[in-house]
């Protein structure tokens, strides 16, 4: 059973700093592109950050700077580290797991974690 499990969430100050996990079980976690998306109120689900199996990392716009991305193998863990954060990123936070093989894509997403950047 594959599970993604987010944490670090939670309400942050203007400028302030949140550091977002995800867990993974259930894949190989090291041959997934693994990446965050987040969806505020009466807002689609946007991309945020991505890092692929081989560590390529992309950005949104409107985080680049401040967001980074990483990952660690050995723990089958993400990351999305957050920096100067603005009240816009206030939203709820999902972690992906995406593999695609030939005519085969394997996505997972984990249940989300809600940010709030409010003074």
């Amino acid at each position: 059973q594959v599970q993604l499990v987010e944490s670090g969430g939670g309400l942050v100050e203007p400028g302030g700093s949140l550091r977002l996990s995800c867990a993974a079980s259930g894949i190989t976690f090291s041959i997934y592109d693994m990446g965050w998306y987040r969806q505020a109120p009466g807002k689609q689900r946007e991309l945020v950050a991505v890092i692929t199996s081989s560590t390529s990392t992309r950005y949104a716009d409107s985080v680049k700077g401040r967001f980074t991305i990483s990952r660690d193998d050995a723990k089958n863990t993400a990351y999305l580290q957050m920096n100067s954060m603005k009240p816009e990123d206030t939203a709820v936070y999902y972690c992906n797991a995406h593999y695609r093989v030939i005519t085969y894509t394997y996505d997972y997403w984990g249940q989300g974690t809600q940010v709030t950047v409010s003074s």
